[in-house]
């Protein structure tokens, strides 16, 4: 026997060894265990916590030096408080403004394409704000299609997204009746939408007259047809009638509302509908007047509508109705979709309460409660470290966001 032959190699030995030796360190750069000084895990706050992420995932939560694994790629977020990356139950993310001298935000035309393409930027400033997750109602072209398809994929950065494409309304060349209902949600279905959007009344920029325009009826046949389908509905409607209506058809959620009387609030709460009412969305409107070009003495009525729809939502957080951060921002909106939570801690929430409107209300909507809205160990890693203390003090997100993980990654980075 050659005795030789039973010798391995030193090359072949020195190979296999260095295959284990990347393996492992490989393993140990994709561990990361973020340390803050304080951490909102969606439900309690905890002091010098450390998140460890494996991946996309969050592996474990714990504090101190000990909760830190051996060769994890340690980072020192400890000036920060830690919460789950929010989540905006209303957007229109696909309504891009380029701000040229002599435009209006409304009313330019490009192929549908190039407005995808330019709406990585409403993107990269929503989750600047630490907004991680979109729900995004009313898009032509497909274009929220391919957003979400294209964010899915990693070809853009910007949040995941929950689209319903062009929502359903009563117009005169298509109304909304017995015999179409359900080709149109069909149709929409087919598609490859997340949701359901229906106009159920007038409402949108300098107008907040909430007249219904889609009767009870109509909106039943409509919520039946996509619940039968496996789809979830969101209903517009800016007056009391129409949100009365969307509630008694079973809408999933409701979308503005003032002058919501307490009955309908009532039904709110024992069919778990969740509201978005979008308060702050006519504030900015009032700001951006001379950007949209609207017509002298629009202030008012929509000071009037805030006044009504934020006296609506402080019934409605008296009673229990749950709650859900909608922005519906549009154009040079985006970057400022966390002014909302502000509105609710007028409304009469605490500022954990209004952030959870924002993470574990929206997420239990949304069907991904099992993975997003929280920070605990099996959910993706979305994460936000924000200057200052939220849980105390909301406000401090709109000018305090620092760093935000989604799914592991760092995308957004202004701890500097």
């Amino acid at each position: 026997m050659n005795h030789r032959s039973l010798i391995p190699d030193p090359r072949s030995l020195f190979a296999a060894l260095a295959a284990v030796l990347l393996l492992t360190t490989a393993a140990q750069a994709q561990t990361k265990a973020l340390r803050f000084g304080k951490l909102w895990d969606g439900s309690k706050v905890a002091n010098d916590a450390v998140v460890v992420i494996d991946g996309d995932r969050i592996t474990s939560v714990g504090s101190g030096n000990s909760a830190v694994p051996a060769g994890a790629q340690v980072i020192d977020l400890r000036k920060y408080t830690g919460i789950p990356g929010l989540i905006d139950l209303h957007t229109h993310i696909t309504y891009y403004w380029d701000r040229k001298p002599g435009t209006r935000p409304r009313g330019g035309q490009r192929l549908p394409a190039v407005t995808v393409y330019l709406a990585q930027d409403n993107a990269r400033r929503t989750l600047e704000t630490g907004v991680t997750t979109i729900r995004d109602l009313n898009a032509g072209n497909d274009m929220d299609l391919a957003m979400r398809e294209l964010t899915a994929s990693g070809a853009m950065v910007g949040p995941r997204m929950f689209v319903s494409g062009p929502g359903l309304s009563n117009r005169p060349n298509q109304p909304l009746n017995a015999e179409n209902v359900a080709s149109l949600v069909a149709a929409r279905v087919k598609s490859g939408v997340d949701w359901i959007k229906v106009f159920g009344s007038r409402g949108s920029y300098e107008v907040v007259d909430g007249t219904q325009t889609v009767s009870f009826e109509e909106m039943k046949s409509v919520v039946d047809a996509a619940h039968a389908a496996g789809k979830k509905v969101a209903i517009h409607s800016y007056g009391a009638s129409g949100v009365r209506d969307a509630v008694r058809a079973g809408a999933d959620s409701v979308e503005h509302g003032a002058d919501v009387d307490d009955e309908t609030l009532q039904e709110m709460v024992k069919r778990g509908i969740v509201w978005v009412p979008t308060v702050d969305h006519n504030r900015y409107y009032i700001d951006a007047k001379d950007e949209f070009g609207f017509a002298p003495g629009v202030e008012g009525p929509l000071k009037d509508y805030i006044e009504r729809n934020l006296a609506s939502v402080a019934k409605g957080v008296k009673l229990g109705v749950m709650i859900g951060m909608g922005s519906d921002a549009v154009y040079t909106m985006f970057g400022q979709n966390t002014r909302e939570l502000e509105w609710l801690v007028k409304a009469g929430m605490t500022s954990t309460q209004a952030l959870q409107s924002a993470t574990t209300i929206p997420a239990e909507l949304l069907g991904i409660g099992d993975r997003l809205g929280r920070i605990a160990p099996g959910y993706l890693a979305d994460i936000v470290a924000v200057e200052g203390d939220p849980t105390a003090n909301v406000t401090t997100l709109f000018n305090g966001v620092r760093v935000v993980f989604k799914e592991g990654k760092a995308v957004v980075d202004r701890s500097k």
